[in-house]
């Protein structure tokens, strides 16, 4: 039976995963079982201490930190994490991240097959929002590559989009994207439906469908994206401007 599409899911709404001896909590938003068939993305709180080893096989995984401070000890070395990190974890690589508290440390993961090709030029694990280019979509939206081919990562491709308060025309785009609203109000116009969006709300966005995110808001919303395969976020398969 071909699983049922969703496009719009509030990780508030679903239960957390914990395993025995793990500080992560894990909540998995999307993967095959609600129609996203490439990419898995999962919301993960990690409390103060030290997590459990992991490692993906046959899968790379970007993480994005929210909120929180501490550090990723990925084979052995040890990388900085605080609100507005980038990450980029190549397949079969041992991982652990160390949360220095007090709060805990929220992160956005999606993992997505390994293409087979690997890190590409000079490997990056962390990259800073803050250290990369502001960048136009269009009148009202701008955006910052994270992981992508300049981190090494020529499969996925991370970014933060600026969206200004506006709709813009119902498009489409040949890439399969999952988004986590960051900050901000909206609405999710796809499949269909409108959908309201808040900080914490998760959506996907198939290959070629048809949808459009309005920032309904007074300020602007803050939108982390994650897409297979790379390209850029303002490039669009279908525009509609009447």
């Amino acid at each position: 039976m071909a699983a049922v599409t969703t496009f719009v899911v509030d990780e508030a709404d679903l239960e957390p995963l914990r395993e025995d001896g793990d500080t992560a909590s894990v909540r998995v938003t999307f993967d095959a079982s609600n129609g996203c068939e490439r990419l898995e993305q999962r919301v993960i709180r990690f409390a103060p201490g030290r997590s459990r080893e992991r490692t993906n096989e046959g899968r790379q995984e970007v993480l994005y930190v929210i909120a929180g401070q501490g550090e990723l000890e990925i084979d052995g070395e040890r990388h900085r994490l605080g609100p507005g990190t980038g990450v980029f974890i190549t397949t079969g690589e041992v991982f652990a991240v160390e949360n220095s508290g007090p709060s805990e440390l929220l992160a956005v993961s999606v993992l997505v097959p390994d293409g087979g090709v690997g890190a590409s030029g000079a490997r990056k694990v962390t990259v800073r929002f803050e250290d990369q280019p502001e960048l136009p979509a269009s009148s009202e939206r701008t955006f910052r590559y994270l992981v992508n081919e300049d981190a090494g990562c020529v499969d996925v491709t991370q970014f933060l989009g600026i969206v200004q308060p506006s709709k813009a025309p119902m498009h489409s785009h040949s890439y399969d994207e999952v988004g986590y609203v960051v900050e901000g109000e909206g609405i999710a116009h796809v499949g269909g439906r409108s959908t309201p969006l808040r900080a914490g709300s998760c959506f996907h966005l198939p290959p070629d469908e048809i949808h459009c995110i309005e920032n309904s808001g007074t300020t602007a919303m803050r939108i982390l994206g994650v897409f297979h395969p790379s390209g850029s976020p303002a490039a669009r398969a279908y525009d509609d401007n009447n």
